[in-house]
């Protein structure tokens, strides 16, 4: 089944925001992807804290639906692809294991994130390339942190931006795309990360929102 998506404009190149919380740069056929987080469950659980199985088996279905619909040449994780020293599991390991084998042919790079400094050094055998921010491509850098870089416009993850939508009577907190002049910021990936920054616009910061399988833009 084909994804909602919607393509858009940064910095003068075409992006398109897909509502299962990824950018494609068509021009480079790069797929983007922020704070996957896999093994957070089964971190939870290393330590006690009972919650559902079942996490990166979801992740892994909307990467290769992803895949589906892009076709892209890379797939670039910006950061906290892991969660932690404990989702290095068995289970957790082999799922990787068992989807880079079904996409061998795909470029995967790992901008490294703060969580993937803690959970150490990937297997070799995952075949994923893991770079320091920023890392450039074209017209991007390619960061975990959000950040301004010369000559570049950045794109991060990190923060796991979420917007909250009232009504008169209730509220809710949905995952955003966030574009400011020097930086844009992705929704975390993960199906098991919530969300943080909820606060509204700077000034010129375009806000997409990721409701109901649609991306939409926040007064567009």
């Amino acid at each position: 089944m084909k994804t909602s998506s919607l393509k858009i404009e940064v910095a003068g190149q075409p992006l398109v925001l897909s509502s299962l919380r990824a950018a494609f740069d068509p021009a480079s056929r790069c797929l983007f992807i922020a704070d996957a987080h896999f093994g957070k469950d089964a971190v939870f659980r290393a330590r006690g804290i009972p919650v559902p199985v079942g996490s990166t088996a979801d992740n892994l279905r909307r990467l290769d639906r992803l895949i589906d619909e892009f076709a892209p040449a890379m797939l670039v994780f910006l950061g906290d692809l892991m969660h932690a020293r404990e989702a290095h599991a068995v289970e957790t390991l082999g799922a990787l294991h068992v989807w880079r084998a079904r996409h061998a042919a795909l470029r995967v790079v790992l901008v490294e994130g703060n969580h993937d400094r803690h959970a150490g050094a990937l297997p070799q055998t995952l075949d994923f390339q893991c770079v320091r921010e920023p890392w450039r491509l074209g017209p991007w850098a390619l960061c975990h942190y959000p950040c301004v870089v010369d000559e570049a416009y950045a794109l991060a993850g990190h923060v796991h931006p979420v917007y909250r939508v009232s009504t008169r009577i209730d509220s809710v907190r949905v995952p955003c795309f966030r574009f400011q002049a020097r930086y844009g910021v992705l929704p975390a990936f993960g199906g098991f990360t919530g969300g943080a920054r909820e606060d509204g616009r700077v000034a010129g910061e375009r806000v997409f929102l990721v409701v109901q399988e649609r991306v939409i833009e926040v007064g567009g």
